[in-house]
């Protein structure tokens, strides 16, 4: 009801007074109007809408000789005055755009650039309420919200404003949405220049108001856009008609004329139509044989006022038939297209987007609900099948606050007077991740370290301080430390903290930097005898390499030897056996074949001596893994741990204990806080029946950096929970998104792994370790240059020995071609002769050429 609250104008009761009889056309038509005449909206609806009067009584096809005439009544922005059309209210019709049509608006505008959270600023009536009101609806639509709602006193002052400002300014969100009455004074915006929350922090964005409040100023007063730099606004789009011009020219003739003091608002034009509306539907409702008749209202029944008299009013009979003639409305005035929805609200046109740069009005777009925001107007687009995403939202380049065109962030949620406040947990295990030097008072850890470099990659300045949470003597309780960011002690928590549900429910975790979870650790046997021992000094990697070394061997040893060493000649299959055979039996030097060849003989002595080091390798792995000390465990899983009636550790802090005692329901009294490495081998050795414990459940980080130097323990299983570890905001902090976009590029660029080798890959990385199936297994590592040396050793001979049977098969065919032959010989028929070529014995060739050279003698003498 924006027109009726916070314009004050609204034509509210139509009297209808037929001085002939109520079969007649009535001479006179008394329409009544009741708004605030000394109003920025009021003073040109007054204007328009004598004008309206005039031009309707001065059009003979409009009412057919009747005369209109406007009671104008002034309410003096009297609220009781103005809640006089409740008395009507089932005859109620807008005739401006509804503020849920422009909320949507100023919705998509958040939405287009992304912020998520803004604060509110309005007026504390029933016009700022319901604003706002559906402001949150439409913003909760786009996945943003209203974070805090300011409201201002209905007649406020500028003492006012810097009260509500200055709430404002502790605020994380900078994105103001300002919902207010039309102030010719502009009282808000002197407040925000005199506190100067003009930077290019800030975001402004005003409702129509504050185009209406543009557009009432004259010419001389346009100095007052200078204190506007950077402001975005909505104005009610209404196309541009020879109508309207034509009547912006007769305003602008009254204002030279000093008839006028006020410039024409979008609510003049509104108001001027809405005349033109009641007078066409009260000609309709006479020419449809409407009777014209009063009766007292039964709603003001029972009222006991001696002196208002409101049980004396009467109401329109034929109400509900011009409401109806009212609602189907269809005709074009100077604000465009004017229909109503079936919940008579005025079918809008649009808003244009504006933007005040240099003391000048400047659009840059335009929004309407069929095209979302466009840089086209609505009337071009109307046609266009099109659904509105955020693909084709568009619009132009907006100057904010500052004279800066990027995008503001939208909120600050640390400065140098109030930094972030970070908490972090005082450590008293496991330093590696996080702790306080108590020499130098400085953090220091992993997650610091990454914590610094992820700050680096935010494209903003947050300044911060770290406070300690926990004495030192013992890790503290991590779920504590979240809930003191979740109460405010804390502006963000950081550290290796696990992100759980019950921690998800009260805030924001940033991406997580580490995969973790919950497993087991205790006493292993390291080197269990089975049938395949003998597998185990080799990984799966070097028994592939080597078998493939093997056949590699085999191939290239016949190569080179089939052409000069009866051994590898024969039948294919005995051919087949015979290169096999002795390539493997070099492992053992029982091959009854030599080597003939001076390449064959090259390639044997470094693939021997590959063999030699490998066998060497070979032996004593199997000989340490068969000797080593056995240790035993019979935990073999969880479904075990839980079953069994031993002692389980965790280590103090950990959510471990929380997750052992209400996720898997094991008792309290089996488990035993453990407080330091130490403190856990210790208990492992001692065991659950002296004093000590069987297993230790704990997040997997922990447990890998305590096996790092232990041997005799091992992670049994894998683990029986999946989380991450991660860094604590509060909720809807929009820093935990840009840290975490921040850690997914350190995983990208590599950074974070450089850190995660910085602290614990000095003896080498716990994760690698936890990899191999065996402590004893030789790697393919090892023997790479074993390997290489061998392979570029056997290629160098296959190579040389290439060159020298082709260039020895050249000759052969040079001195033995056939000059009747075509010279367009197949491809495979070359393929063919060549291989026939090398299956020939060295000797049965090198006889042919020996003949050829004899007979060439023989003819040349």
């Amino acid at each position: 009801m924006k027109f009726l609250e916070a314009v004050s104008l609204f034509v509210f009761i139509l009297v209808l007074q037929n001085r002939h009889g109520n079969c007649q056309r009535p001479n006179v038509v008394n329409v009544g109007a009741i708004f605030s005449f000394d109003s920025v909206m009021g003073r040109a609806a007054k204007t328009a809408m004598e004008l309206a009067v005039s031009d309707i009584n001065g059009d003979p096809s409009i009412l057919n000789g009747t005369k209109l005439n406007l009671v104008m009544a002034d309410s003096d922005c009297s609220v009781f005055k103005g809640s006089i059309e409740a008395l009507q209210f089932p005859f109620f019709l807008r005739t401006t755009q509804s503020d849920w049509y422009q909320m949507a608006a100023v919705a998509d505008i958040v939405s287009f650039y992304e912020w998520k959270e803004v604060i509110a600023i309005f007026l504390d009536d029933d016009y700022g309420r319901n604003g706002i009101a559906a402001l949150t609806d439409a913003l909760a639509k786009k996945m943003s919200k209203i974070s805090y709602k300011l409201p201002l006193p209905i007649n406020y002052n500028l003492s006012d404003v810097i009260y509500v400002l200055n709430q404002s300014k502790s605020l994380g969100p900078r994105v103001f949405v300002v919902h207010i009455n039309p102030d010719s004074q502009l009282r808000f915006f002197d407040a925000v220049e005199k506190l100067k929350m003009t930077g290019s922090d800030y975001v402004w964005l005003m409702t129509d108001w504050f185009s209406t409040t543009l557009d009432s100023f004259s010419p001389k007063n346009e100095s007052y856009l200078s204190t506007l730099e950077g402001v975005v606004g909505l104005r009610p789009y209404i196309p541009q008609t020879i109508q309207k011009r034509t009547f912006l020219s007769r305003w602008r003739k009254l204002q030279r004329n000093e008839l006028v003091n006020s410039g024409l608002t979008a609510y003049g034009l509104y108001a001027y139509d809405t005349v033109w509306v009641v007078a066409r539907s009260i000609d309709n409702l006479l020419q449809q044989g409407g009777n014209v008749s009063f009766s007292l209202s039964s709603m003001l029944n029972g009222t006991t006022s001696d002196k208002l008299q409101l049980g004396k009013l009467k109401v329109f009979d034929s109400g509900e038939l011009l409401m109806n003639i009212l609602s189907q409305t269809n005709f074009t005035g100077l604000t465009g297209k004017i229909h109503f929805t079936p919940d008579r609200n005025l079918i809008g046109s649009g808003y244009e987007v504006i933007n005040i740069v240099q003391q000048e009005i400047h659009t840059v777009g335009y929004w309407s609900n069929f095209s979302g925001l466009s840089i086209s107007p609505p009337k071009a687009v109307k046609n266009k099948e099109m659904a509105v995403t955020m693909i084709n939202q568009n619009l132009k380049i907006v100057t904010w606050p500052g004279g800066k065109s990027e995008k503001p962030r939208g909120w600050v949620i640390a400065n140098d007077e109030r930094p972030l406040r970070i908490g972090f947990p005082r450590r008293a295990s496991f330093p590696e991740f996080v702790t306080l030097n108590n020499d130098s008072h400085q953090v220091l850890g992993y997650c610091i370290d990454l914590f610094y470099e992820a700050r680096k990659l935010v494209p903003y300045d947050v300044p911060f301080r770290f406070q300690p949470f926990g004495t030192g003597l013992a890790n503290p309780n991590y779920d504590e430390l979240v809930t003191m960011v979740a109460d405010d002690v804390f502006d963000a928590a950081v550290g290796d903290i696990a992100i759980v549900t019950n921690r998800t429910r009260i805030v924001d975790f940033t991406q997580p930097y580490v995969s973790t979870g919950l497993v087991i650790v205790a006493p292993i046997d390291n080197a269990e005898s089975s049938a395949w021992v003998f597998l185990k000094p080799f990984t799966p990697e070097m028994w592939g390499v080597t078998a493939l070394s093997f056949l590699i061997i085999a191939v290239v040893i016949w190569i080179l030897e089939h052409r000069v060493n009866d051994d590898f000649r024969g039948p294919p299959k005995r051919q087949i056996i015979t290169m096999f055979l002795f390539s493997f039996s070099t492992l053992f030097k029982t091959n009854q074949e030599n080597t003939v060849s001076t390449l064959g003989r090259m390639v044997m002595v470094v693939w021997l001596f590959l063999l030699l080091v490998i066998t060497s390798s070979y032996t004593a792995s199997l000989t340490s893994i068969l000797t080593v000390q056995q240790l035993s465990s019979p935990i073999t899983g969880i479904e075990s741990l839980i079953t069994s009636s031993s002692f389980i550790g965790y280590q103090v802090g950990s959510f471990a204990y929380s997750y052992l005692r209400d996720n898997l329901n094991i008792s309290p009294s089996r488990l035993i806080s453990l407080r330091s490495p130490e403190e856990f081998e210790s208990a492992l050795r001692r065991g659950s029946g002296n004093g000590g414990v069987m297993a230790i459940v704990d997040e997997l980080p922990y447990v890998e950096l305590f096996l790092q130097n232990r041997t005799d323990f091992g992670i049994i299983g894998r683990p029986f929970t999946k989380s991450g570890w991660g860094f604590a905001f509060k909720k809807d902090s929009p820093l935990a998104t840009d840290m975490s976009t921040a850690i997914l590029k350190l995983a990208e660029n590599g950074k974070l792994q450089e850190i995660h080798e910085k602290w614990f890959c000095q003896l080498g990385c716990p994760a690698d370790r936890r990899r191999d199936s065996e402590p004893n297994q030789l790697h393919l590592s090892s023997f790479w240059a074993l390997y290489l040396l061998s392979g570029a050793v056997t290629l160098l001979a296959l190579l040389v020995y290439l060159f020298r049977i082709i260039r020895q098969y050249m000759r052969y065919k040079r001195k033995h071609a056939d000059p009747s032959s075509p010279s367009n010989t197949r491809c495979s028929q070359a393929i063919y002769s060549f291989f026939d070529f090398i299956d020939e014995k060295e000797e049965a060739i090198k006889r042919i050429f020996a003949h050829d050279t004899c007979q060439a003698q023989t003819n040349g003498s």
